[in-house]
């Protein structure tokens, strides 16, 4: 199974309605270019598009024959004629129902390729930004949210996909409407056709009166919709606190001020919004009056047909849809952009250098380690390791001290190559880092971290995340090294009990005794350990410190410490303080010295007793 990371962060990055791209003419000729794998299938979606829209369009004329025909037999039959000819009426109905029959099987094709072409383009969009993570400098993750990152994955490819969908064919199949069924007006009559066009500014001017006045409102409601949404969520995950200091007359008061102000904006803006369908509908039944008188009087004078009046009064009906559909297209087209455009955006992030062509075997190395005058600093300008020398030999225990903030878990990031240092150079056995592999170099650490990372999985699957190709033997090994195992036992399906989102159903202690038991099973020849037993009773620390000591026998281990009395046996205690290593030695032979670590082995000392 694969893991996914939990995270308490909200997701980042939503699109606002109608956000607009800052480039679109650029970005839509990227999204053009993108697409042209799928160019020959593009044309066939524009040609059945085409068709299915000019069958459709022929049809009410030919509707208009059968009507003209029935008109016809029953002025016949009056004078005494024959009547109704109901096989050729009948032959011309199939002939309309062929017609729509072939239109609904081009559309019917259309649709089905252009929803295979949104589909292949938003997989591979993901496939991509997914491979991108994966080659991005750290620093890129510490400058954006987690949740704007899984915006790019989530609602941007899925709005692009969606968009691309809708828009591309109905571009198509409107501007083909729009020209079929005025060409086909203008067969009709030229002068119903100049009425029924008088019409459609009265009604374009009447609804940008409404959208003026809506659009505020609408810009209202959406502001206030977001105020609400993060008041419910902070108020929701706060909720002890807002208890615990009897905040809640004063929430809901807030509540209510900021709801009354989202109900008043929403009301006037779907009353507006709402307001659009009758005034158009009113605009387009003047104009059906209009062209009927018209078709009348042109009628009785036999410039046109009877049944030329019904085809006409379906053409003007078909005529108005697809120019609002033109204009929901051009906003549509700007969320495409936008979202296309942050798509992009990252796709094209400068990525972290890439691995040596000729990379270091990780083969058979020791773990010796050596940091050869380091300096680093996350911004250039500002360097926070400086001129760092240690030498660390196969097997021994390297404990790195210092209050907050003084460059242990950077240290630990430029092993783990997260970061290249600015200058100087990190080795393992007398090779430098840059000069292997990253993802060979990571297999070469195992790391057990404050922060207790379990996916939502079985508690077997979460200790084979380490050796994903061990068997169940190898992972109860592993646990029972990790004093774990007793524990497993006593739960209802032992190894095959699915911990939870946020492994909450298990303690934090049994949480830390399985990444050990993860860390055990991998076997790696480095160990990063951060002591992760701050959280934990006594007995549970006497537990993990003992499944420490097994997982760091035989290997280098760089322990970053936080209770100093944890790390006495230590083989080296590295002593940093604002990215300088200040001291280093044994535990007795620093506290000889009596320098910084002495004093803070004797506060801590002093604050326990």
């Amino acid at each position: 199974m694969a893991p996914g990371k939990r995270g308490h962060g909200h997701m980042g990055g939503h699109m606002a309605p109608g956000e607009k791209a800052k480039d679109f003419k650029g970005t839509m000729k990227k999204l053009m270019d993108y697409m042209g794998k799928y160019k020959i299938a593009i044309l066939f979606v524009a040609i059945f598009a085409i068709g299915g829209t000019a069958f459709n369009i022929a049809g009410p004329k030919i509707i208009g024959k059968a009507t003209t025909e029935i008109f016809n037999g029953l002025v016949s039959k009056v004078s005494g004629g024959s009547g109704i000819d109901f096989g050729k009426v009948g032959q011309i109905l199939l002939g309309a129902m062929g017609l729509y029959c072939v239109s609904a099987i081009l559309s019917f094709i259309q649709g089905y390729i252009m929803t295979g072409i949104s589909q292949k383009m938003t997989y591979r969009l993901r496939k991509e930004i997914s491979e991108k993570i994966n080659r991005m400098p750290m620093n890129y993750f510490d400058k954006m949210t987690h949740g704007e990152i899984l915006s790019r994955i989530t609602n941007d490819v899925d709005t692009l996909g969606q968009s691309l969908n809708q828009s591309a064919t109905q571009v198509i199949t409107s501007v083909t409407t729009i020209i079929g069924v005025l060409v086909m007006m203008l067969s009709i009559s030229p002068l119903m056709t100049l009425i029924a066009l008088l019409i459609l500014p009265v009604s374009m001017g009447l609804i940008s009166v409404i959208v003026k006045h809506s659009q505020r409102y609408f810009k209202d409601q959406q502001e206030y919709l977001g105020h609400i949404n993060g008041q419910v969520e902070e108020v929701y995950s706060g909720h002890n606190i807002v208890k615990a200091f009897n905040k809640e007359e004063d929430i809901i008061r807030e509540f209510n001020e900021t709801n009354t102000i989202l109900y008043q904006s929403a009301w006037k803006s779907q009353f507006f919004s709402g307001m659009m369908m009758p005034v158009m509908q009113f605009v387009g039944n003047l104009g059906y009056v209009a062209v009927s008188i018209l078709g009348g009087y042109l009628a009785i004078r036999n410039t046109i047909e009877v049944g030329d009046i019904q085809s006409f009064i379906q053409y003007v009906r078909q005529f108005t849809q697809p120019i609002q559909q033109v204009a929901q297209v051009a906003n549509m087209l700007q969320s495409t952009a936008a979202a296309s455009e942050r798509v992009f955006e990252f796709l094209e992030e400068e990525e972290e250098e890439p691995s040596p062509e000729s990379p270091v075997s990780t083969e058979n190395l020791e773990g010796r380690v050596e940091f050869d005058h380091v300096h680093f600093g996350y911004n250039p300008d500002h360097i926070i390791i400086n001129d760092f020398n240690a030498k660390v030999e196969p097997g021994q225990k390297i404990a790195i001290v210092g209050p907050t903030g003084a460059g242990k878990t950077t240290m630990i990031k430029l092993l783990m190559r997260f970061y290249d240092v600015n200058s100087g150079a990190i080795k393992v056995d007398g090779h430098d880092i840059r000069d292997f592999d990253r993802g060979e170099l990571r297999k070469m650490f195992g790391m057990v971290l404050q922060d207790t990372w379990l996916f939502n999985g079985t508690i077997e699957e979460n200790i084979r995340y380490g050796k994903l190709d061990a068997t169940h033997e190898d992972v109860v090994e592993a646990a029972k090294a990790a004093y774990v195992h007793r524990f497993v036992q006593t739960l209802p399906s032992g190894y095959n009990m699915v911990l939870n989102e946020e492994a909450s159903n298990v303690s934090q202690g049994q949480k830390q005794l399985l990444t050990i038991a993860r860390a055990i099973l991998a076997d790696p020849k480095i160990l990063i350990l951060d002591e992760a037993t701050s959280s934990v009773d006594t007995r549970t620390e006497v537990r993990i410190q003992k499944a420490m000591d097994n997982l760091m026998k035989g290997r280098t281990s760089f322990i970053i410490a936080h209770r100093l009395s944890t790390i006495r046996d230590a083989d080296m205690i590295l002593v940093m303080k604002d990215g300088d290593i200040v001291e280093q030695g044994t535990h007795e032979e620093l506290l000889e010295q009596n320098g910084f670590y002495a004093e803070l082995y004797n506060s801590q000392f002093a604050k326990s007793a």
